[in-house]
């Protein structure tokens, strides 16, 4: 199999000039400046160092653009993933993160390479928004602790650990670090959907709207922190500040007895990781009427996350958020994302100290606004308009991740969707008898069956009742509708066959064509006994009234 590694980046540089080049330096400098709060409080959240989601902004930022399927997608770590990190820091420590974000970009680069992108299509709408839903609720829940100022020291990653000690520790609260968080998340509201409805009112309102709310909400806070000495935890407080630098290529200590253990979590970020991107990626086309080269973007993504954690990064994506924002910002070729990543290497080099005095109230207070934009809650509401097998999943789901593990969720959600659509396919396969003329079916001697669907594993009730019920002569087959044929379905209806042989039917099967009739000739039953094929109904009904051999 020759590998198809076509970067976007090749298409999307034909007939570059400078236009196109200046409006890609400004969508990459608006990105930039949306990325950077986002990529600190990421980090944070899943229990590493602020500057491991700068990192991974810079170098898989840059990664994605330069060699992904897209023309403007962004990629850097990614809310989705703040529960699964933060629960293999927990239970493995960050040497094993390192491993298991490897793990996943070698999954993903081969997904990509056996063109398997298609297939994160199919998972489940169901499945997807109940734990699109289960993590906005653990990331809303993880930041209660800077939100309020609690002095926890120990974090627990599941949700009844999460509530019990925030509960224990609510005497703890500082109320200038609530002020700080409730005034952050008031002017990003304010900032990003109460601002852009004033419209004509307030001639300065679409220009302000152009900076994001997080950057205004982020250097208030910031500037009043460092001014006035609010007693409040900050970068510095508890990091000691952002190094002025990229990190060394560094090798963490691996044993296979660690890599047993992290095969699930990285197969869960893979999983995760092609999901958010493909899924961001699709949103961009729709944007502008492109259409993204799903393979290639996972072989991108897999190159990205087997690079970055040996850089002091963590797992990375495609991120819906500055990739829309990309879009609106005029980003014409995968330059602005690499702009976007320069962009952030230039600020960590050159401005790294001031963010000592950034309080991790004002950043629980961005996350928080992340976790409600990130949920789809009006599914909820809506459940009562689909059937039962849906809502049942998406719940599932969402309980699940919520209460269990993502993990978990996922597969169980996955099987109970497989489930669901097995037996749907099953009711929609049916056996039907047709009215045959006299004296075709005088006295039981002849009899047709009209079958219609798919005959797999799931359906093949409807082919086992007809032996029930068959002919002293001939049983004609009508199989024109039949529309899909498994092995499963073929072993059951050469079972009839069979049956109808021993008992010196005859079998007259009509209209069988397509992968039903490729299936049935591979099984060998068009040459089993007395089996003839013809093309349509009548003329197998016709062939009934003598013993001609098709």
């Amino acid at each position: 199999m020759a590998l198809a590694f076509r970067p976007r980046t090749l298409d999307a540089l034909k007939g570059y000039d400078r236009a196109r080049l200046i409006a890609d330096i400004g969508a990459g400098l608006t990105v930039a400046v949306v990325a950077l709060p986002l990529a600190m409080a990421f980090a944070i959240a899943s229990g590493l160092k602020p500057e491991a989601g700068i990192f991974t902004t810079i170098i898989a930022g840059f990664l994605v653009a330069l060699l992904g399927g897209s023309r403007v997608q962004i990629g850097g770590p990614a809310g989705a993933f703040i529960v699964i990190v933060y629960g293999i820091v927990q239970q493995y420590g960050v040497a094993n993160l390192i491993i298991a974000t490897a793990l996943s970009g070698v999954m993903l680069f081969v997904m990509g390479l056996f063109k398997l992108g298609t297939l994160v299509r199919y998972i489940p709408v169901s499945v997807i928004t109940g734990f699109t839903n289960g993590i906005a609720v653990l990331i809303a829940l993880s930041q209660i602790k800077d939100f309020l100022g609690l002095s926890i020291t120990d974090m627990p990653a599941d949700f009844f650990g999460i509530l019990g000690a925030v509960g224990a520790h609510l005497h703890t609260l500082n109320g200038w670090a609530l002020a700080i968080a409730l005034g952050s998340l008031a002017v990003i509201v304010t900032w990003q959907h109460f601002l852009p409805s004033l419209g004509a009112r307030a001639p300065f309102s679409g220009k302000l709207t152009t900076v994001p709310g997080a950057i205004v909400a982020l250097v208030l806070a910031t500037t009043l922190v460092a001014l006035f000495g609010v007693p409040v935890e900050t970068i510095g407080s508890r990091f000691g500040g952002i190094p002025a630098a990229l990190p060394a290529f560094a090798l963490p200590a691996f044993s296979w007895e660690s890599a047993r253990f992290l095969l699930m979590p990285a197969i869960t970020l893979a999983l995760l990781g092609a999901i958010e991107s493909l899924l961001c990626a699709r949103v961009a086309d729709g944007m502008i009427g492109d259409r993204h080269d799903p393979n290639q973007e996972l072989m991108a993504q897999g190159i990205a996350n087997a690079v970055v954690p040996f850089l002091g990064g963590m797992p990375a994506t495609g991120t819906i958020a500055r990739t829309v924002t990309n879009v609106k910002s005029g980003a014409t070729s995968p330059v602005a994302g690499m702009v976007h990543a320069l962009v952030l290497l230039v600020v960590i080099l050159i401005a790294a100290p001031l963010a000592s005095s950034i309080p991790l109230a004002c950043l629980a207070a961005i996350l928080m606004h992340v976790a409600w934009n990130m949920g789809q809650w009006r599914a909820f509401a809506h459940l009562r308009r689909f059937r039962a097998p849906y809502g049942t999943t998406l719940l599932a789901v969402f309980l699940l991740t919520v209460v269990f593990d993502l993990t978990v969720a996922v597969q169980v959600g996955i099987f109970a969707a497989c489930a669901t659509f097995i037996y749907r396919m099953s009711r929609l396969t049916r056996a039907e008898p047709v009215a045959l003329p006299e004296p075709d079916g005088v006295a039981g001697e002849v009899r047709a069956w009209r079958i219609a669907g798919a005959l797999f594993f799931g359906s093949t009730t409807a082919l086992e009742t007809l032996q029930d019920a068959l002919p002293t002569r001939a049983l004609v087959l009508d199989l024109a509708s039949v529309v899909y044929m498994d092995t499963t379905g073929a072993a059951t209806l050469g079972a009839l066959l069979q049956t109808c042989s021993d008992r010196g039917v005859r079998v007259l099967i009509a209209g069988l064509g397509g992968q039903p009739l490729e299936m049935a000739e591979r099984s060998g039953l068009p040459t089993r006994g007395e089996v003839h094929l013809y093309p349509d109904l009548p003329s197998a009904i016709a062939a009934t009234r003598s013993n001609p051999v098709a």
